[in-house]
């Protein structure tokens, strides 16, 4: 089943130097596990959290100018003991790099860079209420379109950023297909990748490269295994994209 549970190949080293800024971290406790670990989990356990925030402050130490955006929004089989002990692993891996909540409207890379702040994190939990550098997790919506059909996909996402897209929050597009079980047992010895991410990227990149950033447009874009095609090329390029008017305000 790691086939069509596992949806990147790249470590969050592989994905930071390849230019990727948004991580969508799932977080997990082990049964009967007497040391009270945090892992990284999607259908099956990954990495140990500490790990991974290590690997990631490891590459914002070397790139001062760099922001990254770690969006906690599923936690499974946590206790408040474990909010605890992850709010406190923040705090002793990024520490001062943790940009307060604030509003979404005044965030920008100068006023991020005159501060030195390089991290936001979101949290999907009312513990986020308790603590200043968690953002409220409603600051992050993403929207799941829950399909295999790559034209109802696209018409989701588009349908999303007109009618759901809020002004003082951040937005995700999730550029995904979710498999239903009866392809999952079609395709159990291919996976997720082979039968249904490679065949349907063609149509889901042509949607992104026909997308604007902006207020009224694209900001957050995600998708299973980045590194095939084109992707991160193309929604990198998008930062340099605007409407007139809006370059004219």
């Amino acid at each position: 089943m790691r086939k069509w549970l596992a949806t990147q190949t790249m470590n969050f080293t592989g994905q930071l130097g390849a230019g990727i800024r948004y991580f969508d971290l799932r977080i997990s406790t082990k049964p009967r596990d007497p040391d009270n670990e945090l892992y990284f989990a999607h259908g099956l356990f990954s990495a140990k959290v500490n790990e991974g925030l290590e690997e990631i402050n490891a590459f914002l130490t070397d790139h001062h100018k760099e922001v990254v955006f770690l969006d906690f929004n599923h936690f499974y089989g946590m206790q408040k003991y474990h909010h605890e002990k992850l709010v406190q692993m923040l705090k002793d891996i990024y520490g001062n790099k943790m940009c307060p909540a604030i509003f979404a409207q005044e965030v920008s890379l100068k006023y991020l860079w005159e501060k030195d702040y390089q991290v936001l994190v979101f949290y999907h939990s009312p513990v986020a209420l308790e603590v200043p550098f968690l953002w409220p997790g409603q600051m992050m919506p993403a929207p799941w379109a829950n399909t295999t059909d790559p034209e109802k996909l696209i018409q989701f996402l588009q349908a999303s950023i007109i009618e759901r897209r809020k002004k003082g929050s951040f937005f995700i597009s999730q550029v995904v297909l979710t498999p239903k079980a009866s392809t999952v047992v079609k395709g159990v010895a291919s996976g997720l990748r082979e039968t249904i991410t490679e065949r349907a990227l063609p149509a889901m990149m042509q949607w992104v490269r026909t997308q604007k950033p902006g207020e009224s447009g694209i900001n957050i874009v995600t998708a299973d295994f980045v590194e095939l095609g084109d992707f991160i090329s193309t929604v990198i390029k998008l930062n340099y994209v605007f409407d007139e008017g809006e370059a004219n305000t």
